[in-house]
């Protein structure tokens, strides 16, 4: 990073997580950038998909790729260094993660308190996860357990992605799954996003009040578009 942000308290750090791969995890970090940059915050991306680096390809925004990797476990120097940068430097991280990366990465988060570390010295932290629809509907919600089970905080910011379908388990929405009840207390905040076509939209999100996505809303054209994804998570994202 090159310039402090000037705001202490509005400082953060997104990890994006979900050990399915292909579920959206780059396209989330891409809105996140976009509409956290257009706060006025001085946004930093980091691709540390050893795979595919789609992050990385946006070319409006600023990612750099780093390799926590190595023949499968954390790299301990390349993960000490980005924990320096994350506890010397101002301004807004947003990391975008691979499916490979996602156990390893996590378990040395765990391991290490590392999460703790961060938060004791006054960084904020949001893990986000990605829960889809159709066939890797119970890959992603394994996913999301996962997280919540380990995490002691109230960090974890849900996206219901329904591209390859609703996100319905026996004709329950996310909010009303066993899985949501049991792991409320984890739940910073969610975002819906649909995409039937062209159309992106959301819906206001705030803490553990989870709004329902209105698919009358795509169809009638009363949603948020692909262009405007900035505005779909202002009114999605306000508590993040």
């Amino acid at each position: 990073m090159t310039k402090a942000s000037g705001n202490g308290s509005r400082t953060a750090i997104h990890i994006a997580l979900q050990g399915k791969g292909g579920v959206g995890k780059s396209l989330i970090s891409a809105i996140l950038s976009q509409y956290l940059s257009s706060k006025g915050q001085d946004v930093c991306g980091i691709d540390v998909d050893p795979v595919n680096q789609t992050f990385s390809e946006y070319g409006g925004l600023r990612v750099e790729c780093l390799n926590l990797l190595r023949e499968g476990s954390i790299d301990q120097r390349e993960f000490d260094l980005l924990m320096e940068r994350f506890l010397k430097e101002d301004g807004t991280f947003v990391v975008d993660t691979g499916a490979s990366t996602f156990i390893p990465l996590w378990h040395y988060l765990m391991e290490n308190h590392a999460l703790d570390h961060l938060r004791q010295k006054g960084k904020r932290v949001f893990i986000h996860s990605v829960i889809t629809g159709g066939q890797s509907l119970n890959d992603t919600l394994s996913g999301f357990e996962a997280l919540a089970e380990t995490t002691r905080e109230k960090n974890i910011v849900v996206w219901l992605n329904e591209y390859f379908g609703p996100v319905q388990q026996d004709g329950a929405g996310f909010a009303d799954m066993s899985v949501c009840k049991k792991y409320a207390s984890k739940l910073h905040g969610s975002v819906a996003i649909v995409r039937r076509t062209a159309d992106t939209f959301g819906r206001d999100m705030e803490d553990n009040d989870f709004a329902q996505t209105d698919l009358r809303r795509s169809r009638e054209g009363r949603g948020f578009h692909h262009h405007d994804k900035a505005a779909l998570v202002s009114r999605a994202a306000r508590s993040i």
